[in-house]
């Protein structure tokens, strides 16, 4: 059985796990975690599983999805070896995000229990988190944090007594808003930069923020954090003839292969070759 976290930071807020049993039965009890199950199998698994005083049974697809709010006690029994990435948003977290996000009276929301039903948002975002898991990422913490405020808006908006709306804003960033935000990027291109640090910049949510950014430049603020480094990590290999390894952690990479897998990615070159040519 895989159980593999992603980011001791964002495990604060979001525990993701690509699990593999093979078949039996089990319960599951969260106190203060809203749990997602989504269906990995390439083979429809059959579930007998129950929840808030329902019993369900279906074969469950790859792509479909089992809500189960916290506090709430879930059993199931799978017949066949089953596979699915579990995603666990703390309850806290979903409340501040419902707060400073949707401007709703979080008291009044309560995330509903679902059997085999499909979200496609959901679903491409639990992909993204699934890639992180088996890449063992450590060096996007921006990246991470983006998906984990997306995530909690669409449960928010789509399974929650309430379904909320959310506010649009549009138009970007006011210039000066922007350059203090990508003033803040680069005085700490080797630190670790969470999307709380720059929404606390503005005064806004995380969500909104990221909306806004994107609209102004056109790339996320993860995408815009990468190329940054990236370019930094360019001008330190050509005029510079430090260790790699040392230019990787002052561009705020983990390591040398993170920086060497980063580089091969974006300019089909490792470092080292980058800086002979």
């Amino acid at each position: 059985m895989k159980n593999s976290s992603i980011s001791p930071q964002t495990a604060q807020n979001l525990v993701v796990q690509e699990v593999q049993p093979p078949p039996g039965e089990g319960t599951c009890h969260f106190d203060v975690e809203h749990t997602l199950f989504l269906s990995l199998s390439p083979r429809p698994v059959r579930l007998l599983h129950t929840q808030d005083g329902k019993t369900h049974t279906g074969l469950y697809r790859k792509g479909d999805l089992l809500i189960t709010p916290a506090q709430t006690p879930i059993f199931a029994r799978w017949d066949s070896d089953d596979h699915y990435l579990r995603i666990q948003l703390n309850s806290e977290f979903l409340h501040r995000v419902a707060a400073e996000t949707l401007n709703q009276n979080t008291d009044q929301l309560e995330v509903q229990p679902a059997f085999h039903t499909r979200n496609p948002q959901i679903e491409a975002i639990g992909i993204m988190l699934l890639g992180e898991v088996q890449q063992g990422q450590t060096g996007n913490q921006l990246y991470l944090d983006s998906l984990a405020n997306i995530l909690a808006v669409h449960l928010l908006r789509q399974h929650t007594t309430k379904k909320p709306q959310v506010p649009v804003y549009e138009g970007g960033l006011p210039q000066r808003q922007l350059v203090r935000v990508l003033d803040y990027i680069d005085a700490h291109l080797d630190s670790e930069i969470e999307l709380a640090n720059l929404a606390q910049l503005l005064d806004m949510s995380q969500f909104h923020f990221s909306r806004l950014f994107k609209q102004s430049l056109g790339v996320s603020p993860y995408q815009y954090l990468l190329q940054q480094r990236l370019e930094k990590a360019k001008r330190l290999l050509k005029t510079t003839d430090r260790l790699i390894v040392d230019i990787a952690f002052d561009c705020g990479f983990s390591s040398h292969s993170h920086l060497s897998k980063t580089f091969r990615q974006f300019t089909g070159m490792t470092p080292k070759a980058f800086r002979m040519s």
